[in-house]
C-alpha cells in the first residue's frame, strides 16, 4: 500500500468533488473515507486507475451522506445524477485548495490543522498526535475550521505568503507522535511548488532543506540541544545542502526578493561554512538588514544582534540588542551568549537562568539550564581560587 500515493492524491480529488458541487467540509469528510476504504481494499486489488477509484468512491460517500441528511434535501437536485465511473478528470486544484485551507478567517493553528487534513491528507488522530492533543480536541478544531471555509468560493484567489506562512508552521513543529511534520512541510511544499511558479515559493522550500540538512547534528545521543558552533558537521546532509542552495540560486536569480529567500541565503551561509569560526558573518549581517528591511520584526533584529556580535564584535552586538524589547522571546539567551562573550559570566549566568525559567520547550530550558550551571560552576572556582591564594 502506498501511502504516500493517497496522501499526494487527496487535494485533487477533494477539488474534483468541490467542482462537481460538493461543498468543502462534506467533500473532505467524503475524501476521507474512500481513503480509508483504499487502505483496506488495494493491498488485495489495486487500481489501474488510482485517483479515478478515489474520486468514484469519495463521490459515492459524498452521495450516501447527502441522502442521509434531511437538513440537506434540496442538494439532492443538484447531485442526483452521478457521474459515469472513467479516468478522473485532468484538472489540478491543488493550489486552490491550499488558498482555501489558508483562509485569513481561520486561526493559524485551523489553518494548520486543515492544510494537514485536506491537502497532506493526514489523518485527525495523527494531527492530534503530532500536536500532542487529544484526537476530540483536534476533531473539534478541524470541525470548525471546515464550517469556516464551507462558504468561500473554490476560485477566488488567494494569498501565497498566507500559505507559506502555514507551511512555515508546519516545519516549525519538527517531529512528534508518528508523523514527522517538518518532513511533511517539504513534502507539502515541494508539492506547492510544482503547481505555482513563485519565488518566495522556492525560497521557502530552500530554506526547509537547508535546515532539515542539519537534523541529524542538532542533538546530542541523550537528547540534549546541541547549537551550531558545535556542531558535528559530518552529520549534516550533503545532498540536502546542495539541492537547497541551487533552489536558491534560481531564486535569487530572478530579482524578486522576499524573506523565505532572504532566510534561505542565511541558512546557506552557516552550511557553506567549513566550521563555525570560518562562517561568514559579514555577510550573514548584510542579509539580516535585508529582512529589516522586507519585515521589520524584532525577531529579526534579534538574530541580527546575534550577528553582529558575531562579526562586530559582543559590544556591538549587545548595542544593537539595547534597542530591542528585552519581553522579546530568546533575548535574554542572546544577552547571555553576548554578555559571555564580552567576558561577563556573573551577568551571562543570571541572564541564561532568566531564559531557562522563559523557554517555551524543554530540550531548549535544559540546554540554558546547564549553561548557567557551567558558568556558576566557572564562578565558584574562580571565588575559590581567589581565596586559596589570599590564605597563602
Amino acid at each position: 500500500m502506498d501511502e504516500a500515493l493517497l496522501r499526494s492524491l487527496t487535494p485533487s480529488v477533494i477539488g474534483v468533488l468541490v467542482r462537481r458541487g460538493a461543498d468543502f467540509a462534506a467533500a473532505e469528510d467524503a475524501v476521507q473515507e474512500a481513503l480509508i476504504e483504499a487502505l483496506h481494499v488495494w493491498p488485495a486489488d489495486p487500481p489501474r486507475d488510482p485517483k479515478g477509484w478515489l474520486v468514484t468512491v469519495a463521490w459515492r460517500k459524498f452521495l450516501d451522506a447527502t441522502r442521509a441528511d434531511a437538513a440537506r434535501r434540496r442538494r439532492e437536485d443538484l447531485v442526483e445524477d452521478q457521474p459515469p465511473p472513467g479516468p478522473a478528470p485532468a484538472t489540478d486544484d491543488t493550489l486552490q485548495l491550499y488558498f482555501l485551507c489558508a483562509h485569513p478567517s481561520l486561526t493559524p493553528a485551523s489553518a494548520v490543522a486543515l492544510t494537514l487534513r485536506a491537502v497532506g491528507g493526514l489523518t485527525t488522530r495523527q494531527i492530534a498526535e503530532a500536536y500532542l492533543v487529544p484526537e476530540a480536541t483536534m476533531a473539534q478544531r478541524i470541525s470548525r475550521a471546515k464550517r469556516t471555509v464551507s462558504g468561500v468560493r473554490f476560485d477566488r484567489p488567494g494569498d501565497v505568503a498566507t500559505v507559506l506562512r502555514v507551511l512555515y508552521l508546519v516545519f516549525n513543529e519538527g517531529y512528534s507522535g508518528d508523523v514527522d511534520l517538518a518532513a511533511e512541510a517539504i513534502r507539502l511544499t515541494r508539492q506547492l511548488a510544482a503547481v505555482i511558479d513563485h519565488p518566495e515559493v522556492s525560497g521557502l522550500l530552500a530554506l526547509m532543506l537547508l535546515h532539515h540538512a542539519r537534523r541529524a547534528a542538532r542533538t546530542a545521543p541523550d537528547g540534549s540541544l546541541v547549537p551550531l558552533a558545535e556542531q558535528d558537521r559530518g552529520l549534516w546532509d550533503t545532498a540536502l545542502i546542495a539541492e537547497g542552495v541551487a533552489i536558491l540560486q534560481a531564486a535569487l536569480a530572478r530579482d524578486r526578493l522576499g524573506e523565505f529567500q532572504a532566510q534561505a541565503a542565511v541558512a546557506a551561509l552557516h552550511c557553506d561554512a567549513p566550521t563555525a569560526e570560518e562562517t561568514d558573518w559579514v555577510q550573514i549581517v548584510e542579509w539580516y538588514d535585508e529582512l529589516v528591511r522586507l519585515t521589520d520584526s524584532p525577531v529579526v533584529r534579534l538574530n541580527r544582534a546575534v550577528a553582529v556580535g558575531e562579526a562586530d564584535g559582543p559590544r556591538a552586538g549587545l548595542a544593537a540588542l539595547a534597542a530591542l524589547d528585552d519581553s522579546l522571546p530568546r533575548h535574554p539567551a542572546v544577552a547571555a551568549y553576548l554578555h559571555e562573550r564580552d567576558g561577563d559570566p556573573r551577568t551571562a549566568a543570571r541572564l541564561y537562568a532568566e531564559a531557562a525559567d522563559r523557554a517555551p520547550h524543554l530540550a531548549e530550558r535544559d540546554h540554558l539550564t546547564r549553561q548557567a550551571a557551567r558558568l556558576n560552576a566557572l564562578l565558584r572556582r574562580s571565588a575559590e581560587s581567589a581565596s586559596s591564594a589570599e590564605d597563602r
